[in-house]
């Protein structure tokens, strides 16, 4: 198979362009809170900047550190749970990722989010031994972003087949996907020699094929189930008529150019 060559940044222009407005940006609040006070305190000089977001406690530290901050969280102040694991792609801009754990306290209905910045290529430390729900959320981080965990019991891919190429969540990752997603099918199932017979997989959900009598459906040119095609085949529909609207009687009119 044709190994994937990460791309320019493919995702980087918007697709609409008629955006007028922008979110702001969710205001940070100082740590005044008594059991986020405390938190901050039990974490020390692992805390490199803390801030209160939406009613949950933010704290940034070192990626090397992670291990040991959670286990602090969970061990001294009640947060038995983390709900959440992931990543987010900034290769482009900064040559890293940011990484975040979303941890709950039950007993106090406190959030805390653990925040830390990773560089390319560097591996961070699994969390499974403290969380057992780490497991699956460490190998979807492998899988679609290409981080690695160190310590982790069974890091393979979850979502993708264990042959594929590429990551889908990064932003170097077109949408669609590259050449060998579209080819992954036909050379798995039926092997490379059937590719001109079959050609590739359309992975745009969007497209249509009017020429496809299948799965599209022509309003006013309707044939049977599997037909072949024929442009010049037209059909008359009649529509229902109501008391309100008679949806035979043509009313619209075509204006020569826009006012």
């Amino acid at each position: 198979m044709r190994k994937y060559v990460p791309k320019d940044n493919v995702q980087k222009k918007a697709y609409y362009t008629d955006r007028f407005h922008v979110v702001p940006r969710v205001p940070r609040e100082k740590v005044i809170d008594t059991h986020f006070e405390a938190t901050v305190f039990n974490l020390g000089d692992y805390v490199k900047d803390s801030y209160i977001e939406i009613g949950q406690l933010v704290v940034h530290i070192d990626a090397s550190e992670n291990f040991a901050v959670l286990k602090i969280l969970k061990e001294q102040c009640g947060y038995t749970q983390c709900s959440e694991q992931s990543a987010v792609d900034y290769l482009a801009k900064d040559g890293e990722f940011e990484l975040f754990w979303q941890m709950l306290n039950v007993n106090e209905a406190k959030r805390v989010r653990v925040v830390c910045r990773l560089k390319e290529g560097l591996a961070i430390e699994s969390v499974e031994p403290l969380f057992k729900s780490a497991n699956f959320a460490e190998r979807e981080m492998f899988d679609m972003f290409g981080i690695k965990v160190n310590n982790h019991p069974f890091l393979k891919r979850i979502l993708m087949p264990d042959d594929w190429e590429g990551h889908p969540l990064l932003k170097t990752y077109p949408l669609f996907g590259d050449e060998f997603a579209s080819w992954y099918e036909v050379d798995k199932i039926f092997g490379k020699e059937y590719r001109d017979i079959i050609g590739p997989e359309n992975r745009d959900p969007g497209k249509i094929d009017i020429e496809d009598t299948k799965r599209f459906s022509r309003v006013g040119y309707e044939v049977p189930f599997g037909t072949e095609y024929n442009a010049d085949e037209e059909v008359d529909i009649a529509y229902s008529e109501t008391a309100l609207v008679n949806y035979n009687k043509k009313t619209s009119k075509q204006l020569d150019e826009r006012r």
